[in-house]
């Protein structure tokens, strides 16, 4: 059940609470650093996984946990210490119960619902992972700008909303959800 690719994702979800330490402490630089070791691991994870016959039922579940749970804490917590806007946080907090609430509500309901995440989704996550490398890089290192991370900011907000009414649309047509 402990394949090598599982280790690594369970490093990087135990990764999750130094990654938030580090933010309330101010250490941004090295928030910066764990947060793209923890963006490497999940690509190791997922090549040795493929590449390897080392897929598993437990890695199919705890990989986007993982990964969630690093990038939520993150916007969470960033937007504590100031360094993102509150309303950003709360939309990106609030798409993600959103979905969860609808897979939770398919299931109540009888319905299997659908693990597959749509496009919009996909690319929602890409931005989300680059506001908060930016916010960390630009809090450790000063590189990135305030200007820069309100445009980041503003693309992620249309795309946390894409997302969340595309998976609205869905479950009102009958499909299933995804992360």
């Amino acid at each position: 059940m402990i394949t090598l690719p599982n280790a690594i994702t369970l490093a990087r979800l135990c990764a999750v609470p130094l990654a938030v330490w580090l933010i309330l402490k101010g250490e941004f630089a090295l928030c910066f650093w764990l947060f793209v070791a923890a963006g490497v691991s999940d690509a190791i994870d997922g090549f040795i996984a493929k590449s390897f016959g080392a897929r598993s039922q437990l890695g199919a579940v705890l990989d986007p946990i993982a990964d969630k749970t690093l990038l939520v804490s993150v916007y969470v917590t960033l937007g504590a210490v100031g360094r993102l806007p509150d309303w950003l946080v709360i939309l990106v907090v609030f798409r993600d119960l959103w979905i969860v609430g609808g897979v939770l509500t398919l299931y109540v309901l009888g319905q299997m619902p659908r693990i597959d995440p749509l496009y919009v989704s996909k690319v929602n996550t890409a931005c989300q992972i680059g506001l908060a490398a930016m916010a960390l890089l630009d809090a450790g290192y000063g590189v990135i700008g305030a200007q820069a991370i309100g445009i980041a900011a503003v693309l992620v907000a249309g795309t946390t909303l894409a997302s969340g009414a595309a998976y609205t649309w869905r479950w009102l047509r009958g499909g299933g959800a995804a992360t």
